[in-house]
């Protein structure tokens, strides 16, 4: 049976942005990251699968275990958004 790590190695800022997705810590394109959300507000995410969902009243200190490329800054109020790899 697989080893599976549930917890993430890599962590960083995320800086909300319409065009431009999450980029990778470790350099290259981001394969997709969950988020952990500091301050109460909605979140608009383009997951890797190509949708684009907002998730609304996400209480502060969320883990969203979802895999994300890029947070849109249009349709997010949360702060203290933090990508995990």
């Amino acid at each position: 049976m697989a080893y599976q790590k549930l917890q993430a190695g890599r962590a960083a800022a995320v800086t909300p942005s319409n065009t431009v997705d999450i980029p990778s810590v470790t350099g290259g394109s981001n394969n997709g990251c969950t988020l952990y959300v500091g301050g109460t507000g909605s979140v608009k995410v383009l997951t890797i699968g190509g949708d684009e969902v907002t998730f609304s009243a996400v209480p502060a200190g969320t883990f969203m275990p979802i895999q994300v490329l890029r947070v849109f800054a249009t349709g997010t109020s949360a702060t203290g958004i933090v990508a995990l790899w």
